[in-house]
């Protein structure tokens, strides 16, 4: 018989009560004024914590705003995959795991675009700068999977595709011309450049 799973502890129980209650507090905080507007004292405030115990679950107001950032993100990659098990046809499975992760960057277009700055210049050694680095990785495999559905395409060409086209999205949603474009008409830039990638997709893919 299987082993039933261990309760959890008090202790345990009040440091994820905590950690709910800080991403709570400062997505609201964030999305209602920007990150910039925003104070480590407000969210400390909000989230009826003391300062002091908000820096143990994040250094600085930019990994707090990988950690909320980051808790969006993997339930947007979640749902981009189950859309991408129910879509026929490679392109259009790859811009299924895209456009959740898009539509949940751009649901505050200067966080999201500072959120993806910390991505590249922030410190790795952070944990929620880690934890969004894996996250990128997750997503260029949930992408390479789709792409392997296609015979033509070995798994090492689909890892190196699915770098150059999560180097595209990341392109579509940071730079500045597209900062008031919506979710589909950075999806359909996306799209198109996806398209001239992968020229030729049959109708029918090769079984």
């Amino acid at each position: 018989m299987p082993q039933s799973a261990q309760p959890i502890g008090r202790r345990e129980r009040n440091k994820r009560d905590k950690l709910e209650r800080i991403i709570a507090a400062a997505r609201e905080l964030f999305d209602a004024n920007g990150v910039d507007a925003v104070t480590t004292q407000q969210i400390a405030d909000k989230a009826d914590i003391g300062t002091g115990t908000l820096f143990l679950y994040a250094k600085s107001k930019s990994e707090l705003l990988l950690l909320v950032q980051n808790s969006g993100y993997v339930a947007a990659l979640e749902e981009g995959r189950a859309a991408a098990e129910r879509t026929i046809g490679v392109v259009e499975a790859v811009l299924a795991i895209i456009r959740p992760v898009v539509e949940c960057n751009r649901s505050h277009v200067e966080n999201g675009r500072t959120y993806l700055r910390e991505l590249v210049f922030g410190d790795p050694e952070e944990p929620h700068h880690r934890e969004a680095l894996m996250l990128t990785l997750k997503t260029e495999a949930a992408v390479a999977a789709v792409l392997c559905r296609d015979k033509r395409i070995g798994p090492d060409d689909a890892a190196t595709l699915a770098q150059i086209i999560s180097a595209i999205m990341f392109l579509g949603m940071a730079t500045t011309i597209n900062a008031h474009r919506t979710v589909d008409e950075i999806i359909a830039e996306i799209a198109h450049r996806v398209r001239v990638m992968l020229p030729g997709e049959p109708d029918v893919l090769p079984t």
